[in-house]
C-alpha cells in the first residue's frame, strides 16, 4: 500500500477511471465520518466517500419523523473524542445528532472528500491488480485499493407484504422517508408497527388525528424514560471541563452495560437481570394501563433482551385515548380506502403509515448492492448460503482489502459509537501493518475466522438468545439460519480490548 497521497480531485466531479484511491468509503454516517477521521490520523488522505443522500448523518439526515430521539443516553452516543456539552437532553432529539454529524464532518474537514448523491450499484475486486472497483448509478465508476462498507444495518426501509398494499388511494408514508408536509392532521390514521420508532412516533400522531389505528403484531418491552433537560450550566460545564463529561459518559455507559448488556450476554448465569428489567416494565406498564385486558396485549410473550428495548414515559398512556384503538388481529388485506382485519373488520383510514422498520437479513442489505470477490462470490449470497460469518466483526475471509462495519458479530450491544471506535482502531492497527510491509492484499485467514466464529458460537449458549424465551419475538436479531448474529456476544470491555489486540498472524498480507 503506498504512502504517498496523489492530488484529490475536487469531490463533486468523477475521478478519473484511471486514478486508484488508497480508500473507498461508501457512507457518510457516523461510521463513514469515524473511519474517515482514522484515515486522517493515519496520514491516509487520498479516500473518497460515496454518499447517496445530500448531506452527512445517515439515519439521523433521513429520518425525521415527530418524536424522533436518540434511545441511548446522549452522553454516550457520541464520539468519545469529540464530546458535545450542548445536548438540551438526556436522550436528544434527532435534530441535535443530525447537526451533531454535520459539526464532525465540518470540524474534521471531510466534506471535501464526500461525494454526495452518489448511489453505489456494485462492488468488485479485480483480482490481477488488487483493487475495488465501484460502480455508480450516474454511470461513473471509482477505484481503490481498499473498501470501506459503512452503509449500517438499518439503511434500506421495510415495505412490508401486506395483500392489496398498492391498492390504497391514500399517501402511504414509510417512516424512514417521513415527509415535513404529512398529511396526518385530522385523519384517520394507521400505523403498522410498534417497534422502536412507533414507540416514539405514536404519542405524537395521536393528538394530531381524527383516529388512529396501531396495528401490533409483536409487543415490545419498555422501560420508563428518565429524560431531563441539560440545564444550561451544566453544559457550560462540560464545555469548560472535559472531564465532567467523561464521567458522566463512564456513569450511563456502566449502567447501560449492566443493565442492558450483561442481561442479555449472561442470560443463563445471572436470569435474575432480565426478570427485573420485565418486573420494571411490567410495573411501568400497570401503572400507566388500568385495563387488565389491554394491558394483556400490551404485554410480551418473550424474555427481555430477545428483541430491542426502548424507553418512553407517553407510549403506553397513548393507548387510553377515546381516539386511538390497537389492533392486534392480524391484517388480512388492505383496500382502497381501509384496512380489513382477519376478523373480517374493515377499518377505514385517510393515511397509512409503515413503522415497519428496515431490511436486515433480507436480499439488498447485507450488502446494501452486489459485493463480488476474486472468486466470483458475491458477499450476500455467499452469508445466506453458507451462514452469517465475519472476523472479528469488519474482516471476511475470501474478500480481500474489505472493512464491512455491519458484518456479523459487529455491533457489541451498546452505544454504536462504541462499535465504531473499535472498529477504528481495528482499522488503523491492520492498515498500519499493511503500510509497513508494503502490502498490496490483505485478509483474515480462513482459520482466524472460523475460530472467532468458535468463539461467538460457543458464547450463545449462555445468552438469552439461546436460553431465554425468544420464539415469539420476531427479532432481527436473528439471522435467517436461527442464529443470533447481529450483536458481538462478548461485553464492550472486551470487544474494545481485541480490536487493540487481535494477532497479526490472523491476516494474510501479501
Amino acid at each position: 500500500m503506498p504512502d504517498a497521497a496523489a492530488p484529490a480531485p475536487t469531490a463533486g466531479q468523477p475521478d478519473a477511471a484511471a486514478h486508484v484511491h488508497e480508500v473507498l468509503l461508501v457512507g457518510a454516517g457516523f461510521g463513514g465520518l469515524g473511519l474517515a477521521i482514522q484515515l486522517d490520523r493515519m496520514g491516509i488522505r487520498d479516500y473518497r466517500i460515496v454518499e447517496r443522500e445530500q448531506d452527512v448523518g445517515g439515519t439521523w439526515h433521513v429520518n425525521r419523523y415527530p418524536g424522533l430521539a436518540v434511545d441511548i443516553a446522549s452522553t454516550t452516543y457520541s464520539f468519545s473524542f469529540e464530546p458535545n456539552p450542548f445536548w438540551s437532553q438526556l436522550y436528544a432529539p434527532g435534530a441535535e445528532l443530525a447537526r451533531y454529524a454535520r459539526h464532525v464532518a465540518d470540524k474534521y474537514g471531510l466534506r471535501d472528500r464526500i461525494l454526495f448523491g452518489r448511489s453505489v450499484e456494485a462492488a468488485r475486486f479485480d483480482d490481477a491488480d488488487a483493487t475495488w472497483t465501484l460502480s455508480l448509478a450516474d454511470g461513473t465508476s471509482l477505484r481503490g485499493r481498499v473498501l470501506v462498507l459503512a452503509t449500517g444495518f438499518l439503511s434500506q426501509p421495510k415495505w412490508p407484504d401486506i395483500p392489496g398494499l398498492e391498492r390504497f388511494r391514500g399517501p402511504v408514508i414509510h417512516t424512514a422517508r417521513w415527509p415535513d408536509d404529512a398529511p396526518v392532521d385530522g385523519a384517520r390514521v394507521a400505523v403498522v408497527g410498534t417497534g422502536a420508532t412507533s414507540v416514539q412516533l405514536i404519542p405524537e400522531l395521536a393528538p394530531r388525528v381524527a383516529h388512529l389505528d396501531v396495528y401490533q403484531r409483536t409487543p415490545i418491552w419498555v422501560a420508563p424514560k428518565v429524560n431531563p433537560s441539560i440545564p444550561r450550566a451544566l453544559q457550560r460545564t462540560f464545555a469548560a471541563v472535559p472531564l465532567t463529561q467523561r464521567l458522566a459518559r463512564y456513569a450511563t455507559s456502566s449502567v447501560l452495560e449492566v443493565a442492558m448488556v450483561s442481561s442479555a450476554l449472561y442470560h443463563r448465569e445471572l436470569p435474575q437481570l432480565a426478570r427485573g428489567a420485565m418486573a420494571l416494565c411490567r410495573a411501568h406498564l400497570a401503572r400507566q394501563v388500568p385495563d387488565p385486558a389491554l394491558r394483556a396485549k400490551l404485554t410480551p410473550d418473550y424474555d427481555f433482551g430477545c428483541k430491542r428495548p426502548t424507553f418512553s414515559n407517553d407510549y403506553f398512556p397513548t393507548f387510553l385515548r377515546p381516539n386511538v384503538d390497537l389492533v392486534t388481529d392480524g391484517i388480512d388485506h388492505v383496500e382502497e380506502d381501509a384496512i380489513v382485519t382477519r376478523d373480517g373488520r374493515r377499518r377505514p383510514i385517510d393515511t397509512l403509515v409503515l413503522a415497519t422498520g428496515y431490511k436486515v437479513w433480507e436480499k439488498g442489505n447485507f450488502p446494501a448492492f452486489p459485493v463480488t470477490g476474486p472468486s466470483g462470490a458475491e458477499l450476500g449470497e455467499t452469508w445466506a448460503r453458507g451462514g452469517y460469518e465475519s472476523y472479528d466483526g469488519i474482516g471476511i475471509h475470501g474478500f480481500p482489502n474489505l472493512f464491512y462495519l455491519a458484518s456479523p458479530y459487529a455491533f457489541t450491544g451498546l452505544s454504536y459509537f462504541f462499535s465504531i471506535e473499535g472498529q477504528m482502531a481495528h482499522v488503523a492497527r491492520c492498515l498500519g501493518e499493511v503500510r509497513r510491509r508494503g502490502a498490496l492484499r490483505f485478509e483474515p485467514t480462513a482459520e482466524a475466522q472460523r475460530s472467532f466464529v468458535e468463539t461467538m458460537r460457543a458464547r450463545a449458549p449462555h445468552t438469552v438468545f439461546a436460553s431465554g424465551a425468544c420464539g415469539t419475538s420476531n427479532s432481527y436479531y436473528f439471522n435467517p439460519h436461527g442464529e443470533a448474529t447481529l450483536l458481538r456476544l462478548t461485553p464492550t470491555l472486551a470487544a474494545l480490548h481485541r480490536a487493540h489486540t487481535f494477532p497479526f498472524s490472523d491476516y494474510s498480507m501479501r
